[in-house]
């Protein structure tokens, strides 16, 4: 259940768009570091008393360290202004007691409606799905390898943050103009388009930003068990379905790794053969490494890749294995404006995983410009 926490702000701190973070003394005598969502809860102040979430900081889980604001209580003129005429009616974070309403971008309420109302293809656009987070600058960094004019949206699924400000990675993609746009599918919020379900937000990325490509995958964290079906990342899958029901071109982003400790993501992460393999059930390519990296330990991970993948193909005939040049790629992700990390590893530590991702773009890329 919820761990509550009060406290009153010490200090502000630079935070990002959409996030500021605060510096908290509690009431039992604690000082914590701490997230407010200016657009949810309002925009805290020194001195100002504040209600705090630490049911996952108290767990030591996904906060990345942070208490959550959930209220400012005593000062109203702190808290977002309220619009009397809004337009949208979705509700995201449902019945949760931080729902929030926003304007969806096939809202009958809204400019985009007439556009998407009998929406229905994507016109052979290539979507790249991806278990985590962290393979989103990696395969954006294979994209532009490959075709720096191509128009990338992300759309952010709920498997992970559902505030797409909370992902200080997006936030510097989109400054650097890696990223067209972000599209929130789901019960996941904030982007700069709001979508109902994957398949609407695939759609937006095509006919209202006009995508070349997009890139879909769970917010930062992920949810898993450590058994065969409970995590999150089988919504890559179910992406790559959508992509194929609505007439895009499905790129399955391969999890591997050649430093992780647990064995069941070794090498093929059992998240991409599950996903892909069991829950994908239409036509979708595989980007593999082909080529050298020139270094050993990650050759050694992407060669035992490929065996794995070729197995995986005998039982999901639906999967198409394509050899993607590594030439530059190594390069390319030196050159990403966002520190490169996954489940704590760098570039340097785990390089087959950022690599078996940036192919999986360049192969998009090509997709896309052609």
């Amino acid at each position: 259940m919820i761990r509550w926490r009060q406290g009153v702000v010490r200090a502000t701190g630079p935070g990002w768009p959409g996030v500021l973070l605060l510096d908290v003394d509690t009431s039992d005598g604690e000082s914590l570091r701490a997230l407010a969502y200016p657009d949810v809860v309002g925009t805290p102040r020194t001195g100002d008393r504040v209600l705090l979430n630490t049911t996952a900081l108290d767990r030591s889980l996904g906060t990345g360290g942070l208490a959550l604001v959930v209220a400012v209580p005593d000062r109203p003129d702190a808290w977002p202004a309220r619009e009397a005429e809004e337009p949208g009616h979705l509700v995201k974070a449902r019945y949760t007691p931080l729902q929030t309403m926003v304007l969806g971008v096939d809202d009958p309420e809204g400019a985009h409606h007439g556009r998407l109302a009998d929406a229905d293809d994507l016109g052979g656009m290539p979507v790249v799905a991806a278990d985590l987070h962290s393979a989103l600058p990696a395969v954006l960094a294979g994209v532009r390898l490959e075709d720096e004019g191509l128009r990338v949206v992300y759309v952010m699924t709920d498997g992970g943050a559902l505030p797409a400000a909370y992902s200080r990675t997006v936030a510097v993609l989109r400054e650097r103009g890696w990223l067209e746009a972000v599209v929130t599918a789901g019960q996941a919020y904030g982007g700069d388009l709001e979508a109902v379900t994957v398949h609407s937000a695939l759609l937006a990325a095509h006919h209202v930003v006009g995508a070349d490509l997009v890139v879909v995958t769970q917010g930062p964290g992920n949810l898993g068990t450590g058994t065969r079906w409970g995590f999150s990342g089988v919504s890559a899958g179910e992406a790559l379905n959508a992509a194929a029901v609505l007439g895009g071109r499905p790129v399955a982003s391969l999890r591997v790794s050649q430093a992780d400790p647990r064995p069941r993501h070794r090498g093929l992460s059992h998240h991409s053969a599950t996903a892909y393999g069991r829950v994908l059930a239409h036509p979708a390519e595989v980007p593999l490494p082909h080529g050298t990296t020139g270094h050993a330990a990650t050759d050694g991970c992407l060669a035992d890749v490929r065996a794995a993948v070729g197995e995986l193909v005998h039982a999901a005939p639906h999967l198409r294995p394509v050899d993607v040049a590594v030439e530059g790629v190594v390069e390319a992700l030196h050159g990403s404006p966002v520190p490169l990390a996954t489940m704590g590893r760098g570039l340097e530590e785990d390089t087959a995983s950022f690599v078996a991702a940036a192919v999986a773009g360049r192969r998009a890329a090509v997709l896309g410009s052609a």
